[in-house]
């Protein structure tokens, strides 16, 4: 039996993808800031363990406490939408801290057990601002690009030790909680030079022709964990998909 281990697992893709691999017959790990019982169901093959992806101590105590992890899946973020202006870049840091160091940082923890091993897979979750820029999300967007250039380096220098590394490239989900973990409104970062530009953006996410489900971003994360292929990028969700044909 294979295991995974994804991070993030609170909400949106993270909770989908556990629930979708627990329904292939893995075993998952399924990762949080702050575990809570009753989001997954009750399973002989299925952990709920706390992990923050900033702190080195949490994920070095996760990965001793998980045993070998077939597949990492470093879906865990932050969003944060604003003109860039009136970003702190406190904030900017943060966002990074999360979507970008903390995979890194997961990365680097796995590699070694992977390696002696000379097998296993890691799924980086990015988005489909990667694939065509979304104004008002530099910080996110920027983010998200480094982890697509560290996951193409990644691919090749991993390929020695048969290991995959994948990009999954989810479109605009409304359902999930995109900017949940932010701790400062959305309305804080438009200021009112900006109000008129921002205007038909934020219409446009209110009623956007194709969107991505959690199911999709799920869907994709399995075919990129059973992929033997090199492909790299896998897009999840309509929009994603057509962004993708174009890009």
């Amino acid at each position: 039996m294979k295991t995974v281990l994804i991070t993030g697992c609170s909400s949106g893709y993270g909770l989908e993808t556990a629930r979708y691999f627990h329904e292939k017959g893995w075993s998952v790990i399924a990762t949080m800031r702050e575990p809570r019982e009753g989001l997954l169901p009750t399973s002989e093959r299925l952990r709920l363990l706390p992990l923050d992806v900033t702190d080195p101590e949490s994920i070095s105590a996760a990965i001793e406490k998980a045993g070998p992890i077939d597949v990492l899946v470093n879906n865990a973020g932050i969003g944060v939408v604003g003109a860039f202006e009136a970003t702190p870049m406190a904030h900017v840091r943060k966002v990074f801290e999360t979507n970008t160091f903390g995979v890194m940082a997961m990365t680097q923890a796995v590699i070694p057990q992977m390696r002696e091993r000379r097998s296993g897979v890691i799924v980086n979750v990015t988005s489909s601002v990667t694939l065509a820029a979304m104004p008002l999300a530099a910080a996110y967007t920027a983010s998200k690009q480094a982890i697509e250039g560290f996951t193409g380096s990644l691919a090749h220098e991993l390929a020695a030790f048969d290991i995959r590394a994948k990009l999954v490239e989810p479109g605009y989900a409304p359902t999930t909680r995109f900017a949940a973990n932010t701790d400062i409104p959305v309305m804080d970062l438009i200021p009112e030079s900006y109000a008129e530009f921002a205007g038909p953006i934020f219409a446009g996410f209110a009623n956007p022709p194709l969107t991505t489900r959690e199911s999709d971003v799920a869907e994709a994360i399995w075919m990129a964990a059973n992929d033997t292929s090199d492909r790299l990028r896998y897009p999840a969700g309509a929009d994603a998909v057509a962004l993708a044909k174009v890009a």
